[in-house]
């Protein structure tokens, strides 16, 4: 897995990109990622990247130019550049992301995030090069680095060899359209709280039916729209 990031500040995608099991991944080289300054690509002797918009309002839009020229030096650079690589824009106005979404992407062997700043981008160039508009949530953020690097560590969990124990993202919440079980470890009694005797019998096939009545109560009382979709698959609804 390839992540490209084409960014008005690189440092931040660096610096969370390197550390933790995604940091391990990518020294491992089960996934790379590389980003790129938009600031490089001004048209301008100011190194500015951005103008007024037509029409009016406030803020200052991201223009057209140095966005695509960023884009086509990215690709350019792709292991096969003859094939168009999938553009994600982080923007509240896209698909949320979610764990369907993510695996999807996981299956991408290239993936291109731009990220806005500003009032966002000219719609001219986001119709031309982007072919996926996400989101983390409704909410507005100041710029697309954090949701990029939400939607990459979702992603990269997911790809082969990035987490040690492929268990580790069967087992996770919305893989099976519930929410994950409660989880216990030493010691036996933390503060009156005690472990349920059911896990300390080592009998799996009570603990594996014990986990999934958990997780479906926990989903009800937490996540009562995922319980009623989950009941709905089922064909109990």
């Amino acid at each position: 897995m390839h992540f490209q990031v084409i960014t008005l500040f690189p440092e931040m995608i660096d610096s969370a990109m390197n550390t933790s099991i995604i940091g391990r991944a990518v020294k491992n080289g089960v996934i790379s990622v590389e980003t790129v300054n938009l600031k490089n690509f001004s048209c301008n002797s100011y190194g500015s990247v951005d103008d007024y918009t037509y029409g009016g309002g406030a803020g200052m839009l991201m223009q057209c130019e140095p966005v695509y020229n960023a884009y086509l030096s990215t690709v350019e650079r792709l292991e096969n550049p003859a094939r168009k690589p999938r553009v994600i824009f982080t923007t509240p106005q896209g698909r949320v992301l979610d764990e369907k979404i993510a695996a999807e992407l996981a299956e991408n062997e290239d993936l291109i995030f731009l990220c806005g700043h500003y009032e966002g981008i000219d719609e001219r160039v986001l119709e031309e090069i982007v072919t996926d508009n996400l989101s983390i949530g409704d909410y507005v953020l100041t710029g697309g680095e954090l949701p990029s690097l939400v939607m990459m560590d979702a992603i990269s969990r997911l790809v082969p060899g990035v987490l040690n124990n492929k268990e580790s993202a069967e087992t996770e919440s919305f893989n099976n359209g519930l929410l994950e079980y409660p989880q216990y470890t030493r010691p036996k009694e933390w503060h009156g709280k005690e472990v349920p005797d059911i896990l300390l019998s080592g009998d799996h096939r009570k603990i594996e039916l014990y986990r999934t009545r958990e997780a479906i109560k926990r989903t009800a009382e937490r996540r009562p729209d995922l319980y009623e979709a989950w009941l709905k698959n089922r064909g109990i609804w």
